[in-house]
């Protein structure tokens, strides 16, 4: 081994061991609350934050910030770009027409709704435009994803944090309530799963209540439900393009047009859609992207805290459950339409 080698053998161990501290705790906190939520119920990702939560003295701890900046930062984007493995362009197509533009407008509008919303409660157009998006595309997935491309200031991250627990807690509520509501209203099983992979902004929460009412209404709501996966692609891109200015005017260094993690995600999806991504290799790739969320947002956890949340107030939650409402309505008007079925 050269000195050039061993130089940079040197430089990378090192590196490791800065961020060991940190991104060990996020790694255990993630293995706690996947075991608690496995063998006792509840959403894995809202686990992981208040547990990470707990463990905010850490953020304090030189030793530990390296890791937890980089697990909630480059361990994020990585899970991100691995969800597209769940995704297929013939998946998407097979659709029809109908529910793709039952998506595409309840994408666009719920976030132009998100940042009106805000805008009339005296919120952050960023904060807006953030509920709006998770609320619209898939929960707290698209909240990190999209967070780590709007520009960083003193209440980004809280802004994250309060999103995802806000749509992970009205996820899990539209999960029980809302097959309950296609029970009354006496939908059709694909009228059902338009419905459901429509509104209900997590994955998880989407395919536990569409099965609860048929395999069928189980198999078109998680198309539906992938199909708004899908949005994160250009809802990312058009976030890079609206605070482009703002990230080039916080960062010395030049903002990309898109951002690696972004076009990994499209590139993987382009070659799960060919076939070419085992199917074993497949379900490994999606468990690793739930495990780096997980971790990624056991980071977020660490780095805020109840205090902080609580400046905050009633009216994020007000703005989030405003939107969800708004596509809850959106949604149900189209399918009372026929549209659906187009």
């Amino acid at each position: 081994m050269n000195t050039m080698s061993k130089y940079s053998f040197k430089r990378l161990l090192n590196a490791g061991w800065q961020l060991f501290p940190g991104l060990s705790v996020c790694i255990v906190i993630a293995l706690a609350t996947t075991f608690i939520a496995d063998h006792y119920g509840g959403p894995t990702l809202l686990y992981a934050l208040l547990f990470g939560m707990g463990f905010s003295f850490l953020a304090e701890e030189k030793r530990c910030l390296a890791g937890v900046n980089f697990a909630s930062r480059t361990v994020l984007r990585l899970g991100v770009a691995l969800l597209g493995v769940r995704i297929t362009l013939e998946e998407v197509a097979a659709l029809g027409i109908g529910p793709l533009l039952i998506v595409v407008s309840g994408v666009v509008l719920t976030i132009v709704a998100g940042a009106l919303l805000a805008r009339m409660l005296g919120l952050g157009r960023e904060m807006g435009l953030l509920t709006g998006g998770a609320v619209a595309i898939c929960g707290a997935s698209a909240a990190l994803a999209l967070s780590a491309v709007m520009p960083r200031n003193v209440h980004q991250e809280r802004n994250t944090i309060m999103t995802v627990v806000g749509v992970t807690a009205l996820s899990t509520l539209a999960m029980i309530v809302y097959p309950l509501l296609v029970s009354v209203l006496g939908w059709t099983d694909s009228e059902a799963g338009i419905f459901l992979g429509g509104t209900i902004h997590d994955v998880a929460q989407v395919v536990g209540a569409g099965y609860m009412i048929s395999d069928d209404a189980g198999d078109v709501a998680t198309f539906v439900k992938l199909l708004r996966v899908a949005m994160l692609v250009p809802a990312v891109m058009v976030f890079i393009f609206i605070f482009r200015g703002s990230n080039q005017q916080s960062s010395k260094t030049k903002v990309p047009v898109l951002p690696g993690f972004l076009v990994a995600f499209v590139i993987i999806v382009l070659i799960n859609s060919l076939g070419w991504i085992p199917t074993r290799v497949t379900g490994a790739f999606t468990e690793l992207s739930r495990w780096c969320m997980v971790a990624a947002i056991a980071a977020l956890g660490i780095k805020t805290s109840f205090k902080e949340l609580a400046v905050v107030g009633w009216r994020p939650v007000l703005l989030m459950l405003a939107e969800t409402l708004f596509l809850l309505v959106f949604v149900m008007t189209c399918i009372h339409f026929g549209l659906g079925g187009l």
